[in-house]
């Protein structure tokens, strides 16, 4: 177990950058999520650790030790890669123990360690069977297994849930962190589903054009996105973003839907002075949906309601003009709406986040606050 540091990192293709400046540390035992949208340099990360991919500038160390240059196979570290690259030729205990077989472990050591790692990740009864008898599930398994049964000091995982169903997907992910806090063992995962990288990480390190964004607790990245991307990227339904500008405290949309006003209390209005314009993002839970005219309210038509067991996600249009605002709301299933009812809808106010409209950059809002605020309100529901 060690702990890996990423030193200025940057992987060239000819003139195109893949990643680029890349410094980020991830503890011993440390459960890290590379996360971001497809193409933005997660994998090419991943790569550069295991050896596959030369960095063209900086270093990657394991402990004390530079490994940037040093081959693959002595690296100590194990990859479970999305497509599983089992040997069809091979039965399930000859897959796990092949590892062992390279470095010249004996035949009864091999099936028993085997069998040992085969308990762990629960399909000790599929030994002997042939891997293209297995479903899916029991095929990222026998991967798991095979990484594992080496004892390496970093495990590196790419996607390796993504050819799975939901159900299956829940399951192994379950497995996966379960192993992963009983080992002990650190580890990169790459992955672009949020959910999944919530779920497991310690740490998220989202990525997007090669570089990047944020890096922190899930609960950070989630309350205190760094960035307009990051606050967009994490979370689903994304977050509304809507440019408006301040008029002492009562901020209105730039662009038109003149019943979008909304008077900021004194503590939230204190965060955006110097900023007549900016943009805000509020998350669709963060909105509450009444079939009353409310006090600083705002109004809007229900435009179609989708149903989600004990919540509903309902599209609201707010403005009678030709490009109304288009706002996702969360709300209780017992709330009765439809199609064209009119509604207004209140504002979570601490929990609203304010973006510079030049960087991107969250306009800076109290500390923890916001995440003291969402658990006590989650709890309180």
């Amino acid at each position: 177990m060690v702990r890996v540091t990423y030193d200025s990192i940057k992987k060239k293709y000819g003139d195109t950058v893949a990643v680029e400046d890349i410094k980020v540390t991830v503890d011993d035992g440390e459960f890290a999520v590379l996360l971001g949208p497809s193409g933005c340099g997660k994998t090419t990360t991943l790569r550069c650790l295991a050896g596959l991919t030369e960095p063209t500038e900086g270093t990657i160390r394991l402990g004390d030790h530079d490994v940037t240059d040093v081959h693959p196979k002595n690296r100590n570290i194990a990859m479970v890669f999305q497509q599983f690259a089992l040997y069809p030729h091979m039965n399930v205990w000859q897959n796990i123990s092949y590892p062992l077989k390279v470095d010249g472990v004996d035949k009864e050591t091999r099936r028993e360690r085997a069998r040992e790692v085969a308990e762990m990740v629960e399909i000790e009864e599929l030994l002997d069977r042939d891997v293209g008898q297995l479903s899916g599930g029991q095929r990222q398994r026998v991967a798991l297994g095979r990484a594992m049964i080496r004892r390496p000091a970093v495990f590196l995982m790419d996607e390796p849930l993504a050819s799975l169903d939901a159900k299956l997907k829940v399951d192994m992910r379950s497995r996966i962190k379960v192993l992963q806090q009983d080992l002990g063992i650190t580890t990169l995962y790459v992955t672009h589903d949020q959910e999944e990288a919530m779920t497991l990480g310690d740490k998220l390190i989202v990525m997007d054009d090669g570089n990047i964004q944020q890096v922190g607790s899930p609960d950070k990245v989630y309350h205190e996105p760094k960035n307009r991307f990051v606050a967009g990227f994490i979370g689903s339904p994304t977050m509304n973003f809507i440019e408006v500008e301040r008029d002492g405290r009562t901020i209105r949309p730039v662009h038109g839907a003149a019943e979008f006003a909304v008077d900021l209390d004194d503590e939230v209005a204190a965060r955006y002075e110097g900023h007549d314009r900016f943009e805000i993002g509020v998350r669709p839970q963060y909105f509450k949906l009444h079939t009353a005219q409310t006090d600083n309210a705002i109004r809007g038509q229900v435009k179609v309601t989708e149903p989600m067991g004990d919540e509903q996600l309902i599209d609201v249009l707010v403005g009678e003009d030709e490009d109304p605002l288009e706002l996702t709301v969360k709300a209780p299933s017992t709330i009765d709406v439809a199609r064209n009812d009119e509604v207004w809808l209140t504002i979570q106010q601490e929990l609203i986040h304010g973006f510079d409209l030049d960087s991107g950059e969250r306009i800076a809002e109290g500390g923890d606050q916001r995440q003291r605020v969402a658990a006590s309100r989650a709890e309180a529901e």
